[in-house]
């Protein structure tokens, strides 16, 4: 069992540099359980699931219990996170996280996260009425240890949670190909949250499969290792591993302690993975500057840039393809306009000061990218 570097996490205890995330671990009780003891080996403490992953509550739940028996756990014990929905009136809220804590076989949670603050509306449901009350009692009737979120949603909204004193912890979209977050993440940081990376490695862009460019640009680090190594020397307190399969948690265990700053040569990498993608782009690269905003048409100029540059900067084809078809077509939890809602107004033009030709960029990107739909993983 390999004891791991464990870093504050909100108003809760330490947790593990890496999070198991059980979205993955679906097909069968078994397999929940394997991974759950891979975990173990691998200096994990901290599992995160939700009544929305299907079975995962249930399969945790029975693996907890037979690793249980067995007096298998990680030094302290286990630290469970899982989630529920914004919308509930208070009594359904009840119901549905005592229905929580039966399949996991547990008395108490450690974190509760509102699943997916990515409207107003959600907000102002955690803040104010039956969440508001919800969360209370909750905490109150030691049912949980502490109240986060995880969102989807804008800059502005992420702030306005994070500001509100609420919650300890937050659980974000922070990626070494999309760092655009990092800015709240320190904020998160500067005023004693827990904040957790969601998907760094899968949503990250499915670094567990890197197209050969992105390879070569990141040699001689895994693109993967230095997407995890970025984050942590970023001081980001957990990023979330969602495991398929046992193997999947080596990397992780190799990297239990590694929450140094960066080397020279993963900084040397780093500098190299980001002139390479400005070469490729040349005068057609999106700095992610978000000037261009508001689109008068909503559509998310910035993010479908970011698209086009990692397809054309590093041949993350796979990838894009999959993140640009689900737009409008997982609801509040992705983009809900695609570039072909552009209408070519000319609004965004003045507003950028690198002068790009974003109605052009958009009309490429959607040549580009648009594709069959793809299922979710979950949902």
């Amino acid at each position: 069992m390999t004891t791991a570097v464990r870093r504050p996490f909100g108003r809760g205890p330490a947790v593990s540099l890496f999070t198991l995330g059980t979205m993955r671990a679906l097909a069968a009780p078994d397999q929940m359980e394997a991974i759950v003891r891979a975990a173990i080996d691998a200096g994990i403490n901290h599992l995160e699931t939700a009544p929305a992953y299907g079975p995962a509550e249930t399969f945790l739940g029975a693996a907890l219990s037979r690793l249980m028996h067995e007096g298998l756990a990680p030094e302290g014990g286990w630290l469970i996170t899982s989630k529920i929905l914004p919308g509930a009136g208070l009594a359904e809220g009840r119901r549905q996280l005592l229905a929580s804590l039966k399949r996991l076989g547990q008395t108490r949670l450690d974190n509760l996260a509102v699943h997916g603050i990515n409207r107003e509306e959600h907000l102002q449901w955690a803040l104010e009425g039956d969440g508001r009350e919800l969360l209370i009692w909750a905490e109150a009737e030691g049912l949980v240890g502490q109240v986060g979120f995880s969102s989807h949603g804008s800059h502005d909204l992420i702030a306005k949670a994070i500001d509100s004193g609420v919650f300890g912890f937050c659980n974000l979209h922070l990626h070494l190909l999309d760092p655009s977050r990092l800015d709240l993440a320190r904020g998160a940081l500067a005023h004693g949250m827990g904040v957790l990376a969601i998907s760094p490695a899968d949503k990250g862009g499915r670094l567990w499969d890197p197209s050969p460019t992105m390879v070569e640009d990141c040699a001689p680090i895994y693109p993967l290792e230095l997407a995890y190594r970025f984050l942590l020397a970023e001081g980001i307190s957990t990023l979330t591993v969602g495991a398929s399969r046992p193997g999947e948690l080596a990397l992780v265990k190799r990297l239990a302690h590694a929450d140094g700053a960066l080397t020279s040569t993963e900084q040397a990498v780093l500098d190299r993975l980001g002139i390479r993608r400005r070469e490729r782009l040349g005068s057609q690269h999106c700095e992610q500057c978000r000037a261009c905003l508001p689109c008068p048409r909503e559509v998310p100029i910035p993010e479908l840039l970011r698209l086009r540059n990692l397809r054309l900067g590093h041949d993350m084809q796979a990838f894009c393809e999959e993140r640009y078809n689900l737009i409008g077509r997982a609801g509040h939890w992705w983009e809900e306009v695609d570039a072909s809602l552009c209408n070519r107004c000319g609004d965004c033009l003045p507003r950028c000061p690198h002068q790009l030709p974003i109605p052009e960029l958009l009309a490429e990107t959607h040549q580009l990218l648009a594709a069959a739909p793809r299922r979710r993983l979950w949902g």
